[in-house]
């Protein structure tokens, strides 16, 4: 009995771990898609980098509107236009924050909401490439009509190169990694209860 389990103890493990180096191996570096116009871009806070990103996109003409998803309730469209590097003066009419979310389950919630209000079929989703993963998947399950563009973003502290040897950056992408983890099971467990329903219909 003790073998079995220190076997299967082992295993566990080394799923664990192989999961992890094809986690950390697949975070991506660069913009796989940067030309192809959508209907909205959305922005997911977490750093300041994103939120430029996502305004220098719609400058750009890239989207109809922008929006940004998961704002803390005190700050307001002129400071964060304030805190961002000048942009043109009619920037501002498409602009549109999010209050609501504080996960990203949430944010994937609220610019679902956004997105139907809109009539919109179509976004670009900025957030952090280390975070691009899990997005996606709550993305999807949250909108699974509406095309997603992924549009990383990459933050200077985050050591891809190496990871392991970085501290901050490994406790980052193990972090990023369970809740990834959770994510899944949690879609997992959401399908099961699908199913069942469907059988008891």
């Amino acid at each position: 009995m003790r073998t079995r389990l220190i076997r299967g103890a082992a295993a566990l493990f080394a799923a664990w771990a192989s999961g992890l180096v094809w986690f950390a191996g697949t975070i991506p570096d660069s913009v796989a898609d940067p030309v192809s116009p959508a209907d909205a871009i959305v922005v997911l806070t977490g750093g300041s980098q994103r939120v430029e990103a996502g305004l220098d996109l719609l400058a750009s003409g890239m989207a109809k509107k922008l929006f940004v998803s998961g704002v803390h309730p005190g700050v307001q469209l002129a400071q964060l236009l304030h805190a961002a590097a000048p942009k043109p003066d009619w920037i501002a009419c498409c602009v549109v924050l999010g209050h609501s979310a504080d996960n990203t389950f949430g944010n994937a919630a609220e610019t679902a909401a956004w997105m139907q209000a809109e009539g919109f079929r179509s976004l670009r989703l900025v957030t952090g490439s280390y975070h691009l993963r899990r997005s996606l998947l709550e993305f999807r399950r949250a909108m699974p009509e509406i095309a997603i563009i992924p549009h990383p973003v990459f933050s200077e502290r985050v050591k891809l190169a190496q990871w392991w040897e970085w501290p901050g950056t490994a406790a980052l992408i193990l972090g990023e990694y369970h809740k990834y983890l959770a994510a899944l099971l949690r879609l997992a467990a959401f399908h099961l209860h699908m199913d069942q329903r469907e059988q008891t219909a």
